[in-house]
């Protein structure tokens, strides 16, 4: 069965309901085509049906029996509202009022939108060969009343049993096209609950993964900071030992560049820290920081800079703006720490097709087939950034010629 059991059993209350509103409708038609409705006609016919109607809405509600029943009861709810009417229009043959269909035909007829009900319960709930048995049974179950209990006309039997081929194709062309569209709508939603199992999957990844370079981003600013001052200021911390004694003139030049160096380091630690805390592009947007990175990079390395930025905020999405963001501190913190260069460039455009960021330095370089032991480029990682956000990122570079990053993104 497609459904869980609290969908199904809301749908057979519908049907109840429907079922009871039916039957109400015929009373006005009749009422409304018929000169007179007699209390006789009122009871066998109209309270009779609306009696089972009650009884199937009733069963409808009972919860001890759909507990009882479990995998049971929708079936057994099918055959109710499929055949008791059937059985009840055969063996308990009511005067019918003198209206339209009040004939054995009358009553095949009269009973379709309740076959219908039942149809689209079990071509919703079940597959296809549900609804072949489903039809065939009750063309079946009708044509056996009208051969064991003849009526009097023989024509009579022979629209019962034309009526009963007629709603058999109906009822197969009508239920395979409700069993094809839920098995697909069924396909969907297990595609879309696997999709959405995946896509959780990739964001947990995707979060792991930026924290893990985030906490890789943070060990080498640490590095580049803090260990690089303490490493320095202990092999100048023990010359000054070593002259204090011998040469205090010069131990006392040593200390004051190792307080130098001291305060130096201090002020890149706290910036690498204010740099980890902060959220730029939240507080500023994409130009305003990659303008604030630059300059800042350009003071602290003493470098001459070449800018160029888009006059106005860009409307970017969120991975795209830390995409490029991210790649351009990636690169411009390459240029102060290890490029040894003079100029730093940083050139950001935007046209309807693409958008392009470069940075590029005058420095040493290096050669792409030797990757720098040091591991402080985080090429890698910015390959990595570039692809996730649908980019391309290509990197030049030559010993003595300097280094080229460029970020090439497509669309907007």
């Amino acid at each position: 069965m497609r459904s869980e059991t609290p969908d199904i059993v809301r749908v057979l209350r519908i049907a109840g309901w429907m079922w009871l509103g039916y039957l109400l409708a015929l009373v006005l038609i009749d009422a409304l085509m018929v000169e007179r409705l007699s209390p006789e006609m009122l009871t066998q016919y109209y309270l009779g049906n609306a009696a089972t109607a009650a009884v199937f809405l009733g069963l409808s509600h009972w919860a001890w029996l759909q507990r009882k029943l479990g995998r049971a009861y929708v079936p057994l709810m099918v055959v109710f509202i499929a055949v008791v009417p059937v059985l009840a229009g055969r063996l308990f043959m009511p005067p019918l009022p003198p209206g339209p269909m009040s004939n054995i035909e009358g009553i095949a007829l009269r009973m379709q939108p309740i076959l219908f009900i039942a149809l689209v319960i079990t071509a919703w709930a079940y597959p296809w060969p549900y609804v072949v048995a489903f039809a065939l049974g009750i063309a079946l179950l009708e044509i056996g009343f009208v051969l064991v209990f003849p009526p009097q006309q023989p024509s009579a039997a022979h629209a019962v049993i034309f009526i009963a081929v007629v709603r058999t194709v109906s009822f197969l062309v009508v239920g395979y096209f409700i069993s094809r569209l839920m098995r697909q709508l069924q396909a969907q939603q297990d595609a879309l609950a696997q999709a959405n199992a995946r896509l959780a999957h990739y964001a947990s990844t995707l979060e792991n993964l930026t924290i893990s370079r985030e906490r890789n981003r943070m060990s080498r600013e640490l590095h580049d900071t803090v260990v690089h001052t303490l490493s320095g200021l202990a092999v100048q911390l023990e010359t000054t030992r070593a002259y204090l004694d011998v040469d205090p003139e010069t131990a006392r030049g040593l200390l004051d560049r190792a307080l130098s160096a001291t305060r130096t380091g201090l002020q890149e630690t706290r910036r690498a820290l204010k740099a980890l805390r902060a959220t730029p592009l939240e507080d500023l947007g994409l130009v305003l920081a990659l303008r604030r990175l630059a300059e800042s990079a350009a003071e602290r390395g003493k470098l001459d800079l070449d800018l160029s930025l888009p006059e106005q905020e860009l409307l970017l999405s969120p991975d795209v703006e830390q995409c490029i963001y991210r790649i351009g501190q990636e690169a411009v913190e390459n240029v102060v720490h290890h490029a040894n260069a003079r100029r730093l460039t940083l050139h950001l455009e935007v046209d309807d097709e693409e958008i392009a960021l470069e940075v590029r330095d005058d420095g040493i370089g290096f050669s792409r087939g030797a990757r720098p032991a040091s591991g402080h480029f985080g090429l890698e990682g910015m390959q990595e950034r570039a692809q996730l956000a649908g980019g391309m990122l290509t990197i030049h570079s030559q010993p003595g010629q300097g280094a080229s990053v460029q970020l090439a993104i497509r669309g907007r």
